[in-house]
């Protein structure tokens, strides 16, 4: 009875042992063997086998992994103190790097990013934070990628998210907004004043030489202000005309 039940536990235990042998991977999912502690192979997707107690396996999703980076306090480069937070986008090309050379690739990442994130920044001023959004992210993902290339990462993408501000500063680029729209509106009234000036001083140059084309202008003033019955019009006389009229 005894030697039943010893058999018994025997055969569930190597049948046991057998279906811990066998693994599925995911299309998406790499398996990275170990054989007795040393790396052996990348395997997958689909079902693959292990040598119980040999070999052991670590998965690795392939996935684009969406990566929230914290809100970052930020100095820029004219000491403005911001808040930024951003968004990270990417994937891990090469499994046994990023198992091997890097003890937990999510959370260096994740690292690395909030630190890549404040000194890319701190090198550029307000403005260009703010209006020049494109290209920093741009700076960020290459300064990044180059970092985590070791680890067998890619990062796709990197976009800021959010720049926040105190109200002071929010104040002051409101009333800095305003001066610039204030000096622009300057800027245009005293160009119009200049290129009337120059047209007004085109026409009497040329009315000037022509005598006719003076005398032709007074009767297109008269005719312009005449359908007003309620206007006394003082027109002028030529005096080569009046001398014509005493002569006869």
């Amino acid at each position: 009875m005894f030697m039943q039940f010893g058999f018994g536990a025997l055969l569930v235990l190597i049948g046991v042992v057998l279906l811990s042998a066998f693994r599925i991977l995911r299309e998406y999912e790499r398996g990275v063997v170990f054989q007795l502690g040393r790396f052996w192979q990348v395997k997958g997707p689909g079902l693959i086998l292990l040598i119980p107690v040999v070999q052991q396996m670590v998965r690795v999703d392939l996935r684009t992994v969406v990566l929230d980076v914290p809100t970052q306090d930020v100095i820029t480069r004219d000491n403005v103190s911001v808040k930024v937070n951003a968004v990270v986008y990417f994937r891990v090309l090469d499994p046994q790097k990023a198992i091997i050379q890097v003890e937990d690739f999510l959370n260096a990442t994740s690292q690395l990013a909030q630190t890549t994130l404040r000194a890319v920044l701190g090198k550029h001023e307000l403005d260009e934070l703010l209006a020049e959004r494109e290209r920093l992210n741009m700076d960020i993902r290459q300064v990044l990628d180059a970092q985590t290339d070791a680890w067998g990462i890619k990062v796709a993408n990197v976009e800021i998210k959010h720049v926040d501000l105190n109200e002071s500063m929010i104040r002051a680029i409101a009333r800095q907004a305003e001066a610039e729209r204030e000096r622009r509106a300057k800027v245009i009234h005293a160009e119009g004043e200049l290129q009337a000036s120059e047209k007004l001083m085109q026409a009497a140059q040329m009315l000037g030489k022509e005598p006719g084309a003076m005398q032709l202008r007074y009767m297109q003033t008269l005719g312009s202000i005449a359908s007003d019955k309620t206007t006394t019009i003082v027109f002028p006389v030529p005096v080569d005309l009046l001398k014509g009229l005493a002569e006869k």
